[in-house]
């Protein structure tokens, strides 16, 4: 008897140790991931890569909590326990969230591609499609019409050269009106009607959609980006930095292996990110001897909302001493920054 108890109580302990691995936690854990080498991701015509060195982009790995990693990230260092609320916006579904990314690296791709051929006096032309839709508010007439990842055209027979024409548009009627759309939802072109709603406690009239321009990049040469992987903007510089080596006659790296992160806008301004501290520790593992990290300015505002705040470089300087690494720390405000740096 008692050793039929000792097997049904193994039998429940068993139970309930797998049934932790599939109960989720209201929270995300962030860690070091690792580095990937751009040039096998970069193909420009007609000008192959010659470095005998490298330039990487670098990732941090993330997923859903369960309630062991959650106790379990508790304990690690460089582990980071992150509220949903923290990484997507109010009632933004999953699918919402994967688009956003993927939108946000599209994004970042055509900037990287404008500051490189710019750089390197190359021909490149941006031609905007119209407005891509990132998310859309529950319990709005568009609703039921749009969804994620669709790409709105026309409004009442207009077409825009920017989100911003589109906004100051719908801004100019009312709460109640009606305008005809004319959309893409995946291969198809769609029309509909919707009715404005009031998407503040203002009251300002509005579809109800977070939005982004949606662009196209023309370059002489031809350049692809194979990115169907990686998700964020943060890959922007090392992106840019990666085509523009691809004009020059010298090797950029001088044969060494080389890590970075930070946003890029379309004039070459480097912008902050998220997870420095965890992508240092992830360069550094890979053996990079050189790390580009953001400057970025910290503003008094800034330190208001967040005394602790700090650049994102003495962010990275503090977790490189930390580790003990011997990578070499670069402070980097614009591309040119990194190319001068680079150069010399």
């Amino acid at each position: 008897m008692r050793k039929e108890w000792k097997k049904i109580t193994a039998i429940v302990l068993l139970l309930i140790i797998i049934a932790g691995f599939f109960i989720p936690v209201p929270y995300y854990i962030s860690k070091p991931g690792g580095t990937e080498e751009l040039a096998p991701l970069v193909t420009v015509e007609d000008h192959p890569n010659n470095k005998d060195g490298s330039l990487s982009l670098v990732t941090i790995a993330m997923g859903k909590a369960n309630i062991y990693t959650y106790m379990t990230a508790k304990f690690l260092p460089y582990h980071e326990l992150e509220k949903d609320s923290e990484i997507k916006y109010e009632d933004e579904t999953d699918e919402e969230y994967n688009v956003r990314q993927m939108q946000m690296m599209n994004e970042s791709k055509n900037n990287a591609i404008q500051v490189a051929y710019k750089a390197a006096g190359q021909e490149v032309k941006v031609t905007y499609d119209g407005v891509y839709v990132l998310s859309v508010m529950e319990d709005v007439p568009a609703a039921k019409v749009l969804h994620a990842g669709d790409l709105i055209t026309e409004i009442d027979g207009h077409a825009f050269k920017s989100s911003q024409e589109f906004i100051d548009y719908i801004h100019g009627k009312k709460v109640g009106d009606t305008v005809k759309i004319k959309y893409k939802h995946g291969d198809k072109n769609e029309e509909a009607t919707i009715e404005l709603t009031a998407i503040d406690k203002k009251g300002t009239p509005g579809i109800g959609i977070t939005l982004v321009d949606d662009e196209k990049i023309t370059a002489v040469p031809e350049v692809k980006i194979d990115s169907e992987k990686i998700g964020g903007p943060s890959a922007g510089l090392m992106f840019s930095l990666e085509i523009y080596s691809r004009f020059q006659k010298d090797d950029l790296t001088d044969g060494k292996k080389i890590a970075g992160t930070g946003t890029i806008d379309p004039d070459g301004t480097v912008g902050r990110i998220g997870g420095i501290d965890q992508k240092v520790v992830a360069a550094d593992k890979s053996g990079a001897k050189i790390f580009f990290a953001p400057n970025d300015p910290i503003t008094v505002e800034m330190k208001k909302s967040d005394p602790s705040i700090e650049s994102n470089y003495d962010t990275a300087v503090k977790t490189a001493k930390d580790i003990d690494s011997k990578m070499k720390i670069v402070p980097v405000k614009t591309f040119q920054d990194a190319v001068d740096y680079l150069e010399k």
